[in-house]
């Protein structure tokens, strides 16, 4: 099983047509919940590790995952409320948060909260604000130190300037996290504000060899992506498969849960050694996997991610004669 840990929460999303200005829609989201949902639809049996709250609004997400097929045996009931996020779209799709945390339940872990590390788990996903946001991000980053001895852990970076965090001090965070997993997913978005004015590409080669990933994904949204690997020197990179957009919401949490779902069908998930040993062949075809996912999750409204189906067909209909 793959364990995603981190937020669930709301977002307000505005609503166009004839319900006018000023008009917006709860749709359950968040990084994490969304990778679960994702994984889920790929035929990758998934967890949520979060807290949920007992509120409207957690109800809702409750409902939201499980219907979807998201284990939620690890949830954690909370009492605080529910975290809101709301949300505006660009001209092209885009979208931009703003984000309301103050006391709410997806911050406040505590460490008998936490499962005891577990051989059944053969990969933990963890990312977004949770992995930055105090007082629980040291707790889950030392719950996820213990988990990395027998299972993959994956680190989305998924930086979130809005939410007005110290750069300096989530730099660092970031940090921490990459010393302890093996794959690390991070957009040129996130490079551009976690270290600004410098290539993407060249931070991304210096935190393979710092960290000794064994394996970076450096995504560029419709430009496609690029694997590196503290194994081999190459860079891996495939172009992104054009789709018309809708909007980009969730499409960088199906790309990693894509990662998982394809490197799970490989037998590369659980023992870390397994996962070293990955050639940039085979990297190249979890790459393809994981962009046509996150294309098809932008051709729909917010995050929706598309099911494992759907995403062989549209590589088979990209694929050069």
């Amino acid at each position: 099983m793959i364990v995603v840990c981190g937020e669930a929460l709301v977002d307000l999303v505005p609503q166009s047509g004839e319900s006018g200005p000023g008009q917006w829609r709860a749709v359950p989201g968040g990084g994490p919940a969304n990778t679960a949902v994702a994984l889920s639809r790929l035929g990758a049996p998934a967890a949520l590790l979060a807290r949920l709250s007992g509120d409207a609004f957690g109800r809702q997400i409750r409902a939201h995952l499980v219907e979807r097929g998201v284990d939620l045996s690890l949830a954690v009931a909370a009492t605080e409320p529910t975290t809101l996020a709301v949300v505006a779209l660009g001209p092209s799709g885009g979208a931009e948060y703003a984000f309301y945390l103050e006391g709410t339940a997806d911050w406040a872990w505590r460490a008998e909260e936490l499962p005891e590390p577990s051989s059944l788990v053969s990969a933990v996903h963890v990312g977004s604000l949770a992995a930055v946001v105090a007082p629980g991000a040291q707790r889950l980053r030392d719950w996820a130190r213990a988990q990395g001895q027998s299972s993959v852990v994956c680190y989305d970076v998924n930086a979130r300037p809005a939410v007005g965090l110290d750069r300096a001090e989530t730099a660092a965070q970031a940090r921490e996290w990459m010393d302890l997993a093996h794959i690390v997913k991070v957009s040129d978005e996130d490079l551009a504000w976690l270290e600004p004015g410098r290539d993407p590409l060249v931070t991304a080669e210096r935190w393979v060899v710092r960290h000794e990933l064994d394996l970076l994904l450096l995504t560029r949204g419709g430009e496609g992506a690029t694997a590196l690997s503290a194994h081999w020197g190459e860079h891996v990179t495939v172009p992104g498969v054009p789709v018309t957009v809708r909007d980009t919401v969730g499409a960088g949490d199906t790309f990693g849960a894509a990662v998982l779902a394809r490197l799970d069908d490989l037998g590369r998930l659980g023992d870390p050694a397994r996962l070293a040993e990955l050639d940039a062949e085979a990297v190249r075809e979890v790459l393809r996997f994981a962009t046509a996912a996150a294309a098809l999750a932008c051709t729909t409204e917010g995050a929706d991610p598309p099911d494992r189906f759907q995403v062989e067909a549209l590589l088979k209909e990209a694929a050069p004669a």
